[in-house]
């Protein structure tokens, strides 16, 4: 009986909770509090990581303040999960999410995205002097790949049966073997390529897309005037240089078109979420 009742009163707990947070935060309330409550992932570096002064950094930390600059706010960073980041939105613990959360249809039933910040691209990759520009020229070739990642899924479904496929550990182990020759081409992210082209300027380039997947900034449904003007603050940083600063600093290169010039509507497509 005691338990019963504990689980009663957690229960109603919770609706209680539910309930008092039946209205989206709104544009007034934000400007009016003075604090934009932002929450972010900081275990994806570099797009969210904890940096050596034991506070938030990296791609999502910088464009969350130059959000909360562009709101005229002081802005208080909120680490999340990528379970619980929804739920803290819904919850009313965070005012938003600059937290790495890709734009899809399921996602995008539960809250309101806004037009593309960000966005991380699953691509071929390797010697410039490979002759490869789509999935048909890798007969006979061998790709490494990180096993069991986005970029083995997406090379195995398109490699001709003849090609080799190579599988690594991790990012290191197969970047290691282009650098080594031990492969001419893998599959690789576009913030991965960056580091390859830093790391060995000139000697590898990108061969054909498999798939891009684009980030929102996401907010409660029902806050549309504080998502219009989330997307003001994105086209204006896309248009003055701001985003390419930030993409640059963190991920060693501009902007791409497919996030540029993308939106939420054309993103929310069936696709599955890398992260």
């Amino acid at each position: 009986m005691k338990f019963l009742k504990t689980v009663a009163t957690a229960a109603l707990t919770v609706g209680a909770l539910m309930a008092g947070h039946a209205q989206a935060t709104t544009l007034d309330q934000v400007e009016k509090a003075g604090v934009l409550k932002v929450g972010m992932l900081v275990d994806f570096p570099p797009f969210g990581l904890m940096g050596t002064t034991g506070k938030p950094e990296g791609y999502d930390a910088d464009t969350a303040k130059a959000l909360a600059d562009y709101l005229g706010t002081k802005i208080e960073i909120v680490p999340v999960t990528g379970p619980n980041r929804i739920p803290y939105l819904l919850s009313g613990q965070v005012d938003v999410l600059v937290a790495s959360l890709g734009i899809t249809p399921e996602r995008a039933k539960r809250v309101d995205f806004s037009r593309p910040y960000a966005g991380i691209e699953i691509m071929v990759y390797g010697k410039k002097d490979e002759k490869v520009s789509k999935p048909e020229d890798l007969s006979g070739e061998s790709v490494g790949v990180v096993r069991a990642s986005t970029q083995d899924a997406g090379v195995t479904k398109v490699a001709p049966d003849d090609a080799t496929i190579r599988r690594f550990d991790d990012d290191a182990g197969a970047v290691q073997a282009l650098l080594s020759g031990q492969v001419p081409l893998i599959g690789v992210s576009n913030v991965v390529a960056a580091q390859i082209e830093k790391a060995a300027p000139g000697r590898f380039d990108e061969k054909f897309p498999l798939s891009s997947q684009v980030q929102g900034i996401a907010v409660e449904p029902g806050a549309d005037k504080l998502l219009a003007k989330i997307n003001e603050f994105v086209g204006s940083a896309m248009k003055d240089g701001t985003m390419d600063k930030i993409s640059e600093q963190w991920l060693a290169t501009d902007i791409p078109d497919f996030v540029r010039n993308g939106s939420a509507e054309e993103a929310a497509t069936p696709k599955t979420a890398t992260n």
